[in-house]
């Protein structure tokens, strides 16, 4: 039985020096997370999955299910720009053993809502897994609407929602609207202590790549109800999520977190580039402190 609760990282992909995919990496930093966790994903916005080829993303689900499968949820990220290229993915990854399934909206086409439905609609029939939405409409371009999303809800296989809105709003809505229904999942993470105040019992936190004990005390405090402990856990991670959701270099810093933790994943792939020094001094000062508490 798959269970989208609890806290969820987004893998990276880890690079060599010379840009390819060092999926002996991948493998040992996905078992250096395995029960520390409640799952992990791959090929999600963290794993950079627009900057990999649809061949090189299978190959990362099969590394991460030979070295983890069995041992914990596995969502493997199916985004594309097209209905076919999605149905090819997620077949791809049951294929590997994946346990389930992280799909937005198909990214630059932006597809009306009755197009994102149907789109939906087939992939879910094509594959025939537990699914996680994603609702980003500002990478995507298009938001999941709830006429949407009370059609999907019909089906048994569409269980949960990441949202990354930002939009505490529609936090509420979904919140109360969609409530006993939907696994609403923290997908703006400088935002994860409004999300859980509000009955989120899931994150989907890219920092968990590097300090996944501290998500999993924030969440695990909340949930028992003592907001008290949940404010001065948040107080401290708040830096570190802030940098990540507010400075532009996301994927750069998530980076940076794992050489820090001991895990260097190499840069990441062009357009994007690296920290400056100073970016680098001023992060460390606010992970460091996380990592020390968490030995």
């Amino acid at each position: 039985m798959v269970s989208f609760e609890g806290v969820h990282a987004p893998l990276v992909t880890p690079f060599t020096a010379d840009g390819e995919i060092d999926h002996a990496l991948l493998a040992r930093h996905a078992k250096g997370l395995v029960g520390r966790l409640s799952g992990l994903g791959v090929g999600g916005t963290t794993g950079e999955y627009y900057a990999l080829t649809l061949d090189e993303r299978v190959k990362t689900y099969h590394t991460v299910v030979d070295a983890v499968g069995g041992k914990t949820v596995l969502s493997a990220g199916i985004n594309a720009t097209t209905t076919k290229d999605v149905i090819h993915l997620g077949l791809a990854a049951k294929q590997a053993g994946m346990s389930a399934l992280l799909m937005a909206t198909p990214y630059y086409a932006q597809p009306t809502q009755e197009e994102l439905l149907t789109h939906f609609l087939k992939v879910d029939d094509a594959v025939d897994l537990p699914i996680m939405l994603y609702n980003f409409p500002a990478r995507t371009g298009t938001e999941i609407s709830d006429a949407v999303l009370e059609k999907l809800l019909e089906r048994p296989n569409f269980q949960a929602m990441k949202e990354s809105t930002g939009d505490i709003g529609h936090l509420h809505h979904l919140a109360t609207h969609f409530k006993d229904r939907l696994v609403l999942s923290c997908g703006m993470d400088d935002q994860a202590l409004e999300f859980f105040a509000w009955g989120a019992k899931s994150w989907v936190g890219a920092a968990a790549n590097f300090i996944p004990e501290s998500h999993v005390e924030l969440l695990e405090a909340c949930t028992q109800g003592d907001f008290v402990k949940g404010r001065q856990l948040m107080s401290a991670l708040l830096p570190v999520l802030e940098l990540l959701e507010r400075s532009g270099k996301f994927i750069q810093y998530v980076r940076y977190g794992c050489e820090l933790a001991g895990v260097a994943v190499g840069n990441a792939r062009g357009p994007l580039g690296t920290l400056t020094d100073q970016e680098r001094k001023a992060f460390a000062s606010v992970v460091q402190p996380l990592l020390r508490n968490a030995q």
